[in-house]
């Protein structure tokens, strides 16, 4: 099998154990950090398949063969675990853990015999793969360390040994998510399907007692929860064959999580979660303290209006020919509001709130002036501080926002609309929020194309702030943005320059944008930016020049843009971090191309080199040592070639 076929096929299990999601409370922890610190690997392995220099054979092949069984391992364990039983995951916990640790021994293992000093890779995929290993020798060191709850195994063997303090039964069913009809028959299935897979073997009474435990919690949950039995199964309301065929084709965005059905009073909880009113009142009034679906303990007993989805909601009726559910006129207090000794689940809004309901309808008028005024409002709530961004967030004002990019035909709303989407996004909670909301990325991207000067600029602002977190990258780069973000790195202003250059330096991270970015013409446009009398972009256009010398289309470019001269005018004269960048950048193309080496050479780089060695930051030391070694290597070649100088250049 060929190396590239090869690589392929390890980018696609990664993906495949990425993709698995379903991890189980107990293990949920272990589960998704062993998923997330092997899609980490996913850019080193493009770098794999896309190197097109020659690489040890034998060894690598030999690796990429471990990493592959390895792989495997880990995609069955996760797999295996998903589908046990939650109590046993609990209860055998040691058991589990041993072939976890197998797995990961197994991982590093494959990981380390990597030869990674010949696939010349980035320094950020470098290090990347190092924290990849640190982190799998640290789990291996921690071993039967591992940190448990343990109250909940306590609480547990308690419940497996005979007790029946409801108590015990209410922190075991919080903690296992084990509070609803749908848990309650998926732990059940899960037992069974472990028993009728035993291989015919006597499982003994211990999977009788997790079944016996298990019926406890289902009693306690329906005494707990009365109306348990109505949520899976959906209460059967009066409705036409018509109306219930409506009801089925209810998108899942617009149903209730408790009750199922479609909601008539969309009200959001601390925990961020929407529900209809009067079934997370009545949720409340039970005396729950936590959000019915994340089992996240509320941590305010106020519940925010959620304007947005209402609005949808009745967007989706009138285009679909159903009559919107009515929503009661006055909704009633919870019952708690009556006692002195407890606040209200449904206390009175605050001044704070009306004002944001008011604003947040305005977005929704049919006037502009209205949703200009409103969008600026936002603006300067947003920026003031992280209070004011968890409750515009919270009370909907996201999607509002988000359908001004790309609805409305007033410059200044959009660029406040953008601008407040700034802003929310500075709270690194809402950063999910905004990412995830239909149409929002393509919408800023819209703002990015078509926008006011201002606009644009911040639309670039607000894509850097997304592109933070890691996973936001890619869907960054497929939606597009990375061309504008050129346009506005070639020809914004100073201000709009900084704002796209720092965007497209955390969006080239990703290994996928590096091409993207070439091919859209960025290199010509860094190159520019070295040459300009003001400098004020040198130190953005050498970081992102060295991000992209490492993809295999930006060798080729920035090699035939006459980098070299400028390189080593930067190691010779710049500053630290130029040196570092400038270095990085030689260290691609002399590996690409042995004309580079020569060319540097000529322009007497070595000294240089040799200064950068001893004197240099630790990267650059590293850069430097690099450089120095490919010119050792080169020269030796050459001498056992019996070619002298002219020699090298008419070989090259």
């Amino acid at each position: 099998m060929a190396k590239t076929e090869l690589a392929k096929i390890l980018i696609e299990s990664v993906k495949e154990i990425a993709s698995i999601s379903d991890h189980r409370p107990p293990m949920k922890t272990h589960c998704a950090h062993l998923s997330r610190r092997l899609k980490l690997l996913l850019p080193m392995l493009e770098e794999i398949r896309d190197c097109k220099n020659s690489l040890p054979e034998e060894s690598m092949m030999k690796a990429l063969l471990s990493l592959k069984e390895s792989l495997l391992h880990a995609k069955d364990l996760l797999i295996y675990i998903s589908q046990l039983s939650k109590i046993y995951l609990v209860l055998e916990r040691d058991q589990v853990m041993v072939r976890f640790q197998k797995v990961t021994a197994l991982l590093e293992q494959a990981l380390s015999e990597i030869p990674y000093q010949s696939l010349e890779i980035s320094d950020e995929l470098q290090e990347q793969v190092e924290l990849v290993l640190v982190q799998l020798r640290r789990s291996i060191g921690k071993g039967r360390g591992e940190k448990y709850d343990d109250e909940l195994y306590k609480d547990l063997l308690s419940l497996y040994d005979g007790a029946t303090d409801s108590e015990i039964l209410r922190r075991v069913a919080e903690k296992l998510q084990l509070m609803t009809v749908t848990d309650l028959t998926e732990e059940s299935l899960a037992l069974l399907d472990m028993l009728s897979t035993s291989g015919g073997d006597d499982p003994g009474e211990s999977f009788e007692k997790m079944m016996m435990l298990l019926k406890n919690i289902k009693d306690f949950v329906q005494t707990y929860n009365p109306n348990l039995e109505d949520v899976p199964l959906r209460s059967k309301p009066s409705l036409s064959k018509a109306q219930d065929e409506d009801q089925k084709n209810v998108p899942e965005d617009f149903r209730c999580p408790i009750s199922h059905k479609l909601m008539s009073d969309p009200v959001i909880v601390s925990s961020g979660q929407t529900y209809d009113r009067e079934c997370i009142k009545k949720w409340l009034d039970d005396g729950n303290s936590t959000c019915p679906k994340t089992q996240v303990k509320l941590t305010i007993d106020i519940v925010t209006p959620n304007y947005a989805l209402r609005s949808l909601i009745a967007q989706w009726c009138e285009s679909n020919g159903i009559e919107p559910p009515k929503r009661p006129n006055n909704p009633q207090p919870s019952s708690k509001a009556s006692s002195s000794s407890s606040s209200s689940s449904f206390s009175p809004p605050s001044d704070e709130q009306l004002k944001i309901e008011a604003l947040l309808c305005k977005l929704t008028s049919q006037r502009p002036e209205e949703q200009r005024s409103a969008a600026g409002e936002i603006r300067l709530l947003a920026k003031q501080n992280n209070h004011n961004r968890v409750v515009l967030a919270a009370s909907g004002a996201i999607p509002l926002l988000v359908s001004l990019l790309m609805n409305s035909d007033d410059p200044r709303t959009q660029e406040h609309a953008v601008t407040s989407i700034l802003n929310l996004s500075i709270f690194q909670e809402n950063k999910g929020r905004i990412i995830s909301t239909f149409g929002a990325v393509p919408g800023i991207v819209h703002v990015l194309k078509k926008g006011s000067m201002e606009a644009r600029e911040n639309a670039a602002a607000t894509l850097f702030s997304l592109s933070v977190i890691d996973e936001n990258k890619m869907t960054i780069g497929a939606a597009g943005a990375i061309p504008p973000l050129v346009n506005l790195l070639s020809e914004g202003s100073h201000r709009g320059k900084k704002d796209a250059g720092t965007a497209l330096f955390n969006l080239c991270i990703f290994q996928g944008n590096k091409g993207k970015a070439v091919r859209a013409g960025l290199v010509p446009v860094l190159m520019r930016l070295l040459t300009e009398p003001e400098g004020r972009m040198v130190d953005e256009a050498l970081a992102i020049l060295a991000i992209l010398s490492s993809h295999p289309e930006g060798k080729v470019v920035v090699g035939a843009a006459d980098a070299v001269p400028f390189m080593v005018d930067f190691i010779r004269s710049g500053s630290p971090r130029n040196k570092e960048n400038a270095a990085a950048v030689l260290v691609q193309l002399c590996s690409w191309d042995p004309q580079h080496l020569i060319e540097a050479e000529k322009l007497g780089v070595m000294g240089c080199l040799i200064d950068m060695a001893e004197n240099g930051t630790d990267r650059g030391k590293r850069k430097a040592a690099q450089l120095l070694n490919r010119f050792s290597r080169f020269n030796e070649q050459q001498k056992q070639s019996g070619l002298g100088v002219e020699g090298q250049v008419s070989l090259i």
